[in-house]
């Protein structure tokens, strides 16, 4: 299996498709091209939250503001995943996240809840390229046929495909200088308030902050003021009127700022980057 994930909206993800499919004839399963344009940042969050959940695979991520220059072409072997993608920070949060969900499964080889940032190590290999024939479509001209090649040697051989070279070994705690890492800061939590900020802000305009949900914790039905806006804590968005904002603890873990049957983002003039602040009243 490869899955396919880029900010490149349509046709141009159909010409990777089809590069893949001259060099094999894997199952190819579309995960977004719709992710906000060049925003490494966001990519490498919904990567995150999203491709641990597959079977082990090849996941080929192209989110590239700095295609045609001289960044580094990378495949990242994560346990029994390989990640396949520009050398800018888009895949290692995703490599983490399968890394540890792969080092917490157990006899029987299902994955458990804890997603801790520890598990199992970490590769990176350069890929080296040819001129390729555009110099803005990579997409299509060095990961596409990266991934095929990866997928037909196995995972399990990553360092037998022709043109890759190990750059060293990554372990979840140690980021290589040679390698651009994304971090996501981590929230300040008290007893009475929350001080972080908006990771992402998805299509329903729910604005996904770093707090940990656990914050909420004993706290469904009471107010809270986010950046000075009062809101209810709810388990469910139906738990208030529609139209009425709410906070609540999203599917990924992370405290969200939302409205029922509305846009969170702005109805709490929230965008991904912002400062947050959540203060109990």
């Amino acid at each position: 299996m490869i899955t396919l994930a880029s900010d490149f909206g349509s046709p141009y993800p159909a010409a990777m498709k089809g590069v893949i499919l001259q060099g094999t004839d894997a199952r190819l399963v579309d995960v977004a091209h719709d992710f906000p344009r060049q925003d490494v940042r966001a990519a490498a969050f919904w990567c995150r939250e999203t491709l641990a959940y597959f079977p082990p695979a090849v996941h080929l991520v192209v989110v590239d503001p700095g295609v045609g220059t001289d960044r580094d072409a990378l495949v990242v072997r994560a346990g029994r995943h390989a990640l396949v993608g520009p050398d800018n920070g888009v895949l290692l949060p995703a490599a983490r996240r399968i890394a540890a969900a792969e080092g917490a499964e157990g006899e029987s080889g299902e994955a458990v809840e804890n997603t801790s940032e520890t598990g199992a190590e970490i590769e990176c290999f350069a890929y080296e390229y040819a001129d390729p024939a555009s110099s803005t479509f990579h997409g299509r001209d060095v990961f596409a046929p990266a991934a095929a090649a990866v997928h037909e040697a196995g995972v399990d051989a990553v360092e037998t495909v022709e043109s890759l070279s190990p750059v060293e070994s990554f372990l979840a705690e140690a980021t290589p200088e040679t390698i651009v890492d994304c971090q996501f800061p981590d929230a300040d939590v008290s007893g009475d308030g929350a001080r972080g900020e908006v990771l992402a802000v998805d299509d329903f305009g729910n604005a996904i902050t770093n707090v940990p949900g656990s914050f909420l914790d004993d706290r469904s039905g009471e107010t809270v003021r986010v950046n000075g806006t009062a809101a209810t804590v709810a388990t469910a968005f139906a738990a208030v009127p529609t139209g009425s904002r709410l906070v609540t603890v999203g599917s990924h873990g992370y405290v969200e700022c939302d409205v029922n049957q509305g846009r969170g983002d702005e109805a709490f003039d929230l965008a991904a980057g912002d400062s947050v602040r959540i203060d109990t009243e």
